[in-house]
């Protein structure tokens, strides 16, 4: 009778998580998490981005073999195969719990071909092993990339005292700000909001050149520049088209174009790092 009560309770647990799930489907979206073993090949727990390193030498080993089983170039394709052997292999050692995922037999079947001077098996085999490939990265690969490639944005500071991301706000104030006072027809806050947004991007620009090391300034670049020229002529003798076309193309170069890349990546990356929230889950509010 215990067992029968037990299952039970199992069986009705198992229902309302199910239930939980397919009223929010709509909502929803389900994703595989990998291993967090794989961080430690990443930066910047790792000095090297080893693991995109394995996997392009995986995808240029392969390719090596399809050209030298086509060619029917023994020598070479056994060459490539030891070092496709080896790297593949290192999937298991580096991210354990992906061990059941490699395809050993496929392996096997590529050396026993090569041996056998059998090289359309070879080609076989080898479409064989990226369909195992393929499966691993529909999985995991955007999910990988956004968590650990990402760069993360939370503790850049601007100063002591200013985080980069109440930095970024204030900006998105300033320009605002500069849209305001011309719509009314305040030429002197338009144009102190323009000088204070002009210092702020060269304060950020600091921070950006940390990653963009480049010989020219990243941010704000010479285009940047002539546009914060163009707006600033315009607060003074332009009409309120001309100030909102002048004000609408500055937004795009220094705010627009870098969000398309850093923000929505890194918001991504935030959802993708949050823990479960199971009072989010149960909320119907959407």
């Amino acid at each position: 009778m215990r067992w029968t009560v037990f299952l039970g309770i199992q069986c009705l647990i198992l229902f309302i998580v199910i239930g939980i799930f397919y009223l929010h489907q709509g909502h929803v979206i389900l994703l595989k998490k990998p291993p967090e073993s794989i961080a430690q090949w990443y930066k910047p727990q790792n000095k090297r981005q080893v693991w995109l390193h394995t996997m392009f030498r995986l995808r240029r080993e392969m390719l090596a073999m399809e050209i030298y089983a086509k060619t029917g170039d023994g020598e070479k394709l056994q060459k490539w195969a030891e070092k496709l052997n080896e790297d593949y292999l290192e999937i298991a050692r580096m991210v354990p719990e992906w061990k059941k995922r490699l395809d050993l037999t496929v392996l096997t079947d590529i050396q026993n071909s090569i041996e056998e001077k059998r090289y359309q098996n070879v080609t076989q085999a080898l479409l064989e092993l990226d369909k195992s490939c393929q499966s691993c990265h529909r999985d995991f690969r955007a999910v990988s990339a956004t968590i650990y490639r990402v760069p993360d944005f939370s503790d850049i500071k601007i100063d002591s005292a200013t985080s980069l991301v109440s930095h970024m706000r204030t900006l998105s104030k300033q320009l605002n700000r500069i849209k305001i006072a011309f719509v009314d027809d305040r030429q002197d806050a338009a144009l102190t909001a323009l000088s204070d947004l002009e210092k702020g991007m060269n304060s950020l620009g600091y921070i950006c050149d940390n990653c963009h090391k480049k010989a020219s300034q990243i941010y704000p670049n010479e285009p940047m520049t002539r546009a914060l020229d163009k707006l600033e002529q315009n607060l003074k003798t332009g009409t309120v088209e001309d100030q909102g076309k002048a004000l609408g193309t500055l937004a795009v170069m220094v705010c627009a174009e870098c969000h398309g890349t850093h923000r929505l990546a890194y918001d991504a990356k935030k959802l993708l790092g949050k823990k479960m929230n199971w009072a989010e889950l149960l909320e119907h509010a959407f």
